[in-house]
């Protein structure tokens, strides 16, 4: 059992540590949070850590916890500072954007680079109100972890006056038919189709021919399977 001296120490020290993070939180400003890059999230982490051993250690003296997050307060600040007037070591701390789709075709390499996978990229695109990748010519996976979306031209946001709605398709979900190398059974039973008929279509006679496949997709207005290849 806690004694009630115990339980003042960590009522003290809690408040002492919060009170310390907020002050270096809005020192270091809304970028930790706003637009969290590899090392902000890191360095949050290890000062939440401090705090956390802070507010319940009685063993050592509190000046040690405040002296390890000044000192990391003191780096984020100097990465940061750094960062501006080095483009080098900037792009080492905090790395660089990453194309992943350009010119309406998947960037494999890109992929591979941020360490993601087709999914993970139908996903974000997603989020960005974008369910066919035949809607988006480039997207850049940003060093914060989001991604950018530039769409074709005839998908940008148009003005009501600019609609003719006798010209206006209406919208369909894209049915994926291979992902990553992998025949997706529900996309084939969505449009009822057989792996086969898939096959014939991508002129493959053997299933371990679709690695080289990054995404293939069928468009239910004309019928046609749009294939992104690693290669390209």
């Amino acid at each position: 059992m806690f004694g009630i001296d115990k339980i003042y120490w960590i009522l003290i020290n809690s408040f002492a540590s919060f009170f310390f993070l907020f002050i270096i939180s809005k020192l270091l400003g809304k970028k930790q949070i706003a637009q969290l890059e590899f090392i902000d999230y890191a360095i949050g982490i290890s000062l939440g850590s401090i705090a956390a051993g802070w507010a319940t250690s009685s063993e050592q003296p509190f000046y040690y916890y405040m002296l390890s997050m000044f000192i990391y307060f003191v780096l984020a600040l100097s990465v940061a500072l750094v960062g501006r007037s080095n483009s080098f070591l900037k792009r080492l701390f905090k790395g660089k954007p990453v194309v992943l789709i350009y010119e309406g075709n998947i960037i494999y390499e890109g992929l591979v680079k941020s360490k993601i996978d087709v999914n993970d990229l139908l996903s974000m695109l997603r989020e960005k109100s974008y369910f066919d990748i035949a809607d988006v010519a480039y997207a850049v996976f940003e060093t914060s972890g989001r991604l950018s979306v530039l769409p074709k031209g005839n998908q940008k946001p148009v003005v009501i006056e600019d609609i003719d709605e006798t010209k206006v398709k209406q919208a369909t979900l894209m049915n994926v038919l291979v992902a990553d190398g992998k025949i997706s059974k529900s996309g084939l039973s969505e449009i009822g189709k057989e792996k086969e008929w898939l096959l014939k279509k991508l002129n493959i006679y053997d299933e371990c021919d679709l690695k080289n496949i990054i995404l293939a997709t069928y468009d239910d207005q004309n019928g046609k399977i749009n294939v992104h290849y690693k290669d390209n």
